[in-house]
């Protein structure tokens, strides 16, 4: 459904973007990861036509997006990092106006509306104006605005910044139903629990390029996780074994006469791949300005 290849973008010295490639298959939420500055958010901006990209290429269905405009616009539904929003207007007219500008019209919409707000727990607050509505309300309305008309790609960046636990579960769950119906999804997020609550491939970018691709299983099978081992005698201190055979190592520990108290494993996640590839990253970089 989404497809960038090779995509630069330059600001005066600073290259935002440096050959970021990225795909986002029908039904696949990819959450896309990194660092502020590593290219999230110029991404979003090329995908959705804000910003033109000095090179490279990106499609959206069967359309080349820097080519076709406003036809590949039109099966793109987004929620900005920063709200954008009329205030002094009611959620639904909020609504209304984004449906109308992406082709909705008549019955079509107002039943896009209907769905969204059922969806996001907004039906109670339709008929209010955006300015009076608490910050998760508002996050919940600018999620409304990418999904009304259900377009088959979703572009959300930092949807549940800031949001309270109500309005985190309402947008994740609604996540997954769009998902679950065929859509693609980019999610950005510097919260990454919520990825793995969503089941999301994952992609890490570093540098305004993506480092990493895969599920976490596939990105986390080879580090290490860590065991950790208390004893019956209190004197004795806390065990913890960075690990990658758990039951062999503590076999190896029971071997050793010492009588444990209570065995816990701790399998590597998502901040410990995070942790690695960005130290690895590092590592290289720091490799190549050596040799230059």
């Amino acid at each position: 459904m989404l497809v960038a290849n090779g995509l630069v973008k330059t600001y005066g010295r600073h290259r935002a973007l440096d050959g970021f490639d990225l795909t986002v298959q029908p039904g696949e939420i990819v959450g896309l990861i990194g660092h502020n500055g590593a290219g999230k958010t110029t991404f979003v901006e090329i995908v959705t036509g804000l910003v033109r990209p000095d090179a490279g290429r990106i499609s959206i269905g069967a359309y080349d997006a820097l080519r076709s405009g406003r036809a590949a616009r039109r099966l793109v539904g987004v929620a900005p990092q920063e709200p954008a929003l009329y205030g002094s207007v009611s959620v639904r007219e909020n609504l209304r106006l984004l449906a109308g500008l992406a082709g909705l019209r008549g019955r079509h919409r107002d039943a896009g509306i209907t769905q969204v707000l059922e969806e996001l727990q907004l039906s109670d607050l339709a008929d209010r104006p955006v300015g009076v509505l608490s910050g998760g309300q508002r996050r919940r309305v600018q999620a409304a605005t990418a999904m009304v008309g259900s377009p088959p790609l979703l572009l959300l960046d930092e949807p549940t910044a800031g949001a309270d636990p109500e309005t985190r579960s309402a947008l994740l769950a609604a996540v997954r139903s769009r998902a679950e119906a065929g859509a693609a999804v980019l999610y950005t997020t510097h919260y990454l629990p919520e990825l793995v609550d969503l089941d999301a491939t994952l992609a890490l970018a570093r540098g305004g390029r993506v480092i990493a691709r895969g599920t976490q299983e596939e990105l986390t099978r080879h580090l290490p996780g860590e065991l950790r081992v208390s004893f019956t005698d209190p004197a004795e201190p806390e065990l913890r074994l960075p690990t990658t055979d758990p039951g062999g190592d503590l076999a190896a520990l029971l071997a050793s006469g010492r009588t444990p108290a209570s065995v816990d494993v701790h399998r590597a996640g998502l901040d410990d791949l995070y942790r690695s590839l960005e130290h690895a990253a590092t590592e290289r970089t720091e490799a190549r300005d050596a040799a230059a």
